[in-house]
């Protein structure tokens, strides 16, 4: 493993401000810059804009008008229906025509603004410094364009008074194209889908027991053709970097984040969560730990996570974690992007106490302010019941830039009065992805040397809005059917297949039971329910191979042709779902060299993927899109 230092450094820049100008006053010309100076506007300068007004004063008439073809100006006089007579400007453009003026609005000739009265005239010219575009008048740039700065990609932003610098990354392949004045590249913004498959990612150690020689790891799938060079950093220092083949997956083992895996009290971890970026679009899975045994010893507290790339994040995110149990926390984790961004956090009606710190207090309120890479990290505390009353669960996490929340557990029995307990953790969807209707399908549990058989989980649906009635196909009885308010969740046990449908937004986790509710193998896990709009019709999945045994629920259109590894899934594996057209077909993978599948089907389908060793698994979603709902 290699050690070095990135420093991504980008241009800073001023601020411009242009002054309104008037044209019903007997003054002086005016004069964009109050001190009459240039004004420094993103790292240069640029020479006030020279302004010409009509006046009372004896003129020239338009006869005595300069026509060289310059910006220079006349002043005529039109007589309004009053009678009252009043003076216009007449510039002689460059093609010596006089310029259109949209009655009441801002045109341009060349580089000179015309101020266009009600009536069509023009009664005030501005020489612009920099360019003019109509209905902005003077102005720095034309909004929307783009223009390089060595790495830096400036984008003119819709007042034209500015720019957004974007740094065209080389450690995701990128470079700035002259002639565009964009980021090019495979892991370009224009080349990149709203997905879980792209090329920079924030990989977050949770609270977590299990003893430290087991390893936090994160695996990294490779689908594209070309090899993916992945850097790994964190605080801008490198901590890993290597080559993913076409088609293969790395697994890199990182060292355990101390203030993350096993906090006294809630905190802000400045560079807390690692980055890793790829030149080529990946997808990246993190394990906390990879292995569940070693040396003879097994870990006992494992779960994995599905992670999103930067580019799908979003700015407001209802949390799913799960209740204090004992004295051992439920958490969430939010990670910054951007530096300056502000983080508000919303509590739940059980969403306290929380073990205060960070800016957030023992009653689940608080803001804190992330620069990027640092971790916001909320654990909650005792509120007492059976079980535990205090649960992270519905806090509403806002943000002023998009952010990661992972929701997360250092480790619990579920249910509370069943053994034994394990970590958990997922990524949490944004609200922007969240939608009304979502399957919810039974996974397979494999005890050592016998046949899988279908085992309950737990069902936990979250409200986004208040009143929020929900429905089942086919029924369920005794699950909730009412919410009153955002953030209040409910669940219940099952091990029946079903459609779950919701007046408002919902969220919806899945929670595997201990190991002593059945299955002799296997303890808690937990994953997120995906909606249907953001199925995909193909999937590059990763199955650890030092696990026992593990599995894939596939939910599709009753018929749809799906592909596991290039091979027709048999009709005999399917199971319909009620009356609803849509079947799940629960399968057993093979182990692989590399633990990688590829599922494919000619019509969007679901797909998650769990699995089992001795006293321990883990459960996450295949894949999904991610565009805003």
């Amino acid at each position: 493993m290699r050690f070095g230092r990135l420093v991504a450094e980008l241009a800073g820049g001023g601020v411009a401000i242009l002054a309104a100008l008037s044209c019903g006053d007997d003054s002086s010309p005016a004069i964009t810059d109050p001190d009459a100076s240039a004004t420094e506007v993103m790292g240069s300068t640029s020479s006030p804009a020279q302004t010409t007004t009509a006046t009372d004063e004896p003129t020239p008439t338009t006869s005595d008008a300069p026509t060289d073809g310059g910006p220079d100006s006349s002043i005529g006089q039109m007589t309004t229906e009053t009678g009252t007579t009043v003076d216009t400007l007449e510039p002689t453009s460059t093609t010596g025509a006089v310029p259109t003026c949209p009655a009441g609005e801002l045109a341009c000739d060349g580089d000179v603004a015309l101020q266009c009265d009600d009536e069509g005239n023009i009664v005030e010219t501005t020489q612009c410094p920099s360019v003019c575009v109509p209905t902005l008048g003077c102005v720095l740039c034309v909004p929307g364009t783009d223009v390089c700065d060595g790495p830096v990609s400036k984008h003119c932003r819709p007042d034209g008074l500015g720019h957004d610098d974007r740094l065209c990354d080389p450690l995701q392949g990128l470079v700035c194209a002259p002639d565009t004045g964009r980021c090019v590249g495979a892991c370009a913004s224009d080349e990149l889908d709203a997905s879980y498959i792209g090329c920079d990612y924030y990989p977050t150690v949770t609270p977590n027991i299990v003893e430290p020689t087991f390893s936090f790891a994160v695996a990294v799938s490779n689908t594209t053709e070309e090899p993916a060079e992945v850097t790994i950093t964190r605080d801008d220092v490198v901590v890993d970097s290597f080559e993913v083949g076409p088609g293969d997956v790395e697994v890199a083992p990182l060292p355990w984040i101390a203030a993350l895996k096993g906090p006294s009290a809630s905190a802000i971890v400045q560079s807390g969560a690692y980055r890793l970026r790829s030149t080529r679009p990946v997808s990246v899975y993190q394990y906390s730990p990879i292995d569940y045994e070693k040396d003879g010893e097994f870990s006992h507290s494992n779960d994995a996570s599905l992670l999103l790339p930067t580019n799908v994040w979003g700015t407001e995110t209802r949390v799913i974690a799960r209740n204090t149990f004992g004295a051992l926390p439920g958490a969430y984790a939010v990670v910054a992007r951007v530096d300056g961004t502000v983080v508000e956090v919303t509590p739940s009606q059980t969403g306290k106490p929380v073990l205060p710190g960070g800016g957030v207090a023992a009653d689940g309120h608080g803001s804190a302010l992330l620069n990027a890479g640092d971790v916001l990290l909320v654990i909650s505390g005792v509120a007492g019941g059976t079980p535990d009353q205090a649960d992270l669960t519905g806090t509403l996490v806002s943000a002023s830039a998009p952010v990661q929340v992972i929701g997360a557990h250092a480790c619990s029995n579920v249910p509370y009065n069943k053994q034994a307990c394990d970590h958990l953790q997922e990524s949490n969807l944004p609200l922007q992805n969240l939608a009304t209707g979502y399957w919810s399908t039974a996974p397979l549990v494999k005890a050592p040397k016998q046949a899988p058989v279908r085992k309950a989980r737990m069902v936990r649906i979250v409200a986004t809005a208040a009143a929020t009635s929900i429905t089942y196909n086919p029924p369920q009885p005794g699950a909730p059917t009412m919410l009153a308010k955002p953030g209040d969740y409910a669940e219940f046990t099952t091990d029946k297949d079903f459609w779950i449908s919701a007046s408002s937004r919902i969220a919806v986790a899945e929670y595997m039971l201990g190991q002593a509710a059945g299955g002799d193998t296997g303890d808690p896990a937990m994953t997120i329910a995906v909606p249907p709009e953001l199925f995909r019709s193909v999937y590059a999945i990763h199955a650890p191979t030092n696990y026992e045994s593990n599995f894939v629920n596939l939910v599709a259109p009753t018929g749809a042709p799906v592909k596991l590894d290039g091979k027709p899934v048999v009709p005999g594996s399917w199971s319909s779902i009620g009356q609803t057209g849509w079947s799940v077909a629960r399968l057993m993978l093979e182990h692989t060299d590399d633990g990688d599948h590829l599922l494919s089907c000619t019509k969007p389908f679901g797909v998650q993927v769990y699995g089992y060793g001795q006293y321990t698994s883990y459960w996450y979603p295949g894949g999904l899109d991610l565009a805003p709902l």
